[in-house]
């Protein structure tokens, strides 16, 4: 039970420190919307969706309001959809728009799940639909898609993962008129997990149930306002605080999700503790590592400071909710944090310190723009070194980078919203072709044998 001075520390977290539900993503299976057409198909799937979602957007105003507590985003989640059109991949595209148009219908922002899971090994069916995702991307609005191309007891998939550097250049060159966009609503996963609520990675695993309702809470605003009252603490307690402050936060999720579920006829799933900062001032996971003492993001210190606060969340957001899921921790996107946007303009922060950080996030290379002729060999490249990163550490990696076709560093890319803006960084120009053009996969670890 929340006591008075709970709900007043909350107050004072909305209003002042920039507290929100980032996120409330309902999953949805579309298992059993599969027929013997793409177009039944898409026509099931299209009814399931808009009959499922019709309430959550009127649901979140509603609790926004009973609670006092922001609710930015209202998502779907879905069965990977290279599952359910495994008959007929190359109309995959079909079912795409189906649910681009039913996530339109009440009004949902994003809706993830055109997704393909190859983390042993790729299917025919499979290598049709992943060559279909650059073109669903270009020609939807709300409709996001990730892939998973590895993970700690498969190993990583290297053809997988030469595909996806083809198909983020080809995503980003289909939207160049947005700045690539395309590419920033995919994701490449090592270690993905079945119920992520943040986009654009999200989608609803076969091994949930029908319909779930997981929500992503967000107070990197509150973090650091937390830290500011023991400017001189030592790192111990300063760990003491912000554990203490994802007590509070994650509490506030729960109530929450576990009404939203209530009210929308869904199981409630889990809450994602994950600091997801925006381009707001004041909303910056940036920030908090400099005021835990590093001059500026990218400095070192950086990856000790972001581990620090990592751990902590997970620990203070474990004690308040049983139901702790989806990535869970400290997100580091470039576009959507103000204080790494500026690091990167400055040239403080490298794609070879955010590859570093990466081992202690939740995350991997998340929302970084690079030059618009960079090969998409190395872009393989970079997503097989997070890969790695994340079947090595038995976590969950991520890359979503954005080739910034006709640009060069020194210019920027600007999605506006909640993607915000990002300047162009430099990437390595030593060629890793070969290294891609040998395909095959990379073994898992030997610690990953544990039965």
């Amino acid at each position: 039970m929340f006591s008075n001075k709970d709900v007043l520390d909350t107050i004072a977290m909305v209003e002042k420190e920039h507290l929100d539900i980032r996120t409330i993503t309902m999953g949805i299976s579309l298992l059993s919307c599969v027929r013997d057409s793409a177009e039944e198909t898409a026509r099931k799937v299209y009814d399931l969706v808009c009959r499922k979602a019709e309430n959550i957007v009127k649901t979140a105003s509603d609790l926004s309001g009973e609670y006092g507590i922001p609710i930015v985003n209202k998502r779907v989640s879905v069965t990977p959809v290279s599952i359910i059109t495994a008959a007929f991949p190359e109309k995959a595209p079909l079912v795409g728009k189906a649910l681009d148009e039913a996530a339109a219908t009440p009004g949902i922002d994003f809706l993830g799940g055109y997704s393909a899971l190859v983390h042993k090994a790729t299917a025919d069916y499979e290598r049709i639909f992943i060559r279909t995702i650059p073109e669903v991307l270009a020609s939807t609005k709300r409709l996001c898609a990730s892939v998973n191309v590895g993970s700690s007891k498969s190993g990583i998939n290297m053809e997988a993962v030469k595909m996806l550097g083809e198909v983020f250049k080809e995503a980003a060159t289909l939207t160049k008129e947005q700045d690539g966009i395309g590419a920033a609503k995919l994701v490449a996963f090592c270690n993905a997990v079945e119920d992520n609520p943040f986009m654009a990675g999200a989608f609803h695993g076969v091994g949930e149930g029908d319909t779930v309702v997981n929500v992503g809470v967000s107070g990197p605003g509150v973090v650091k306002h937390a830290l500011e009252q023991i400017p001189n603490a030592d790192l111990t307690e300063a760990a003491e605080m912000i554990k203490r402050t994802a007590f509070k936060i994650t509490r506030a999720g729960q109530l929450v999700a576990k009404e939203a579920a209530k009210r929308l006829n869904a199981q409630f799933g889990i809450v994602d503790l994950s600091l997801a900062p925006t381009p707001a001032i004041g909303d910056s996971v940036a920030a908090i590592l400099e005021e835990l003492g590093v001059e500026t993001v990218g400095g070192h210190g950086t990856t000790a400071a972001l581990a620090l606060l990592n751990d902590a969340v997970k620990k203070g957001g474990v004690m308040a909710s049983s139901r702790v899921g989806g990535l869970s921790g400290a997100f580091i996107p470039v576009s959507e944090d103000i204080g790494m946007i500026r690091a990167a303009e400055a040239g403080k922060i490298t794609l070879d310190k955010l590859e570093a950080m990466t081992c202690v996030c939740s995350v991997g290379l998340d929302m970084i723009a690079i030059p618009g002729d960079t090969p998409a060999t190395t872009i393989a490249a970079m997503i097989a070194d997070e890969a790695a990163i994340g079947m090595i550490n038995n976590k969950t990696t991520a890359v979503r980078i954005i080739p910034a076709i006709g640009k060069k560093v020194g210019d920027q890319v600007n999605f506006g919203g909640l993607l915000g803006r990002a300047p162009i960084m430099p990437v390595h120009e030593c060629d890793s072709s070969r290294l891609i053009h040998r395909g095959g996969s990379i073994p898992a670890p030997i610690h990953s044998f544990k039965n």
